[in-house]
């Protein structure tokens, strides 16, 4: 960290791109600090903001749907995470939401490809 905190500082026009912003992940060992806290501390350490380019970034979702070739209608966001992963993959009128809410919840990934086979026809 310190040594990012150097190479940013001795930059005369330093800038900060991070591939998420998610404060902490869960292993089978435990929760583990994510990329978010490294970069909040860089960012009021560096005195910039950081570009997030990964996740919860909308623009980092709306690629991946013109990579499918697919409009935001028509897919579906699954993860593990309410913020990173549904939150950045909502419509833009689901942004002003006071908070993020998933359409439905599963415990495992075969129960969500049993919930969109039951509803793929409506």
């Amino acid at each position: 960290m310190n040594r990012a905190f150097q190479v940013l500082m001795g930059l005369a026009d330093p800038v900060l791109i991070s591939l998420g912003k998610g404060r902490y992940y869960k292993e089978t060992s435990g929760l583990m600090l994510d990329v978010g806290g490294y970069m909040k501390a860089l960012e009021y350490a560096c005195g910039v903001e950081a570009e997030v380019v990964g996740k919860p970034s909308p623009e980092f979702f709306r690629s991946a749907l013109r990579e499918l070739g697919v409009e935001a209608h028509q897919a579906v966001m699954i993860g593990d995470d309410i913020v990173g992963d549904v939150g950045g993959a909502q419509r833009p009128s689901d942004e002003h939401h006071p908070e993020v809410k998933a359409d439905g919840y599963v415990d495992n990934l075969a129960e969500a490809v049993d919930l969109l086979l039951l509803h793929a026809d409506k």
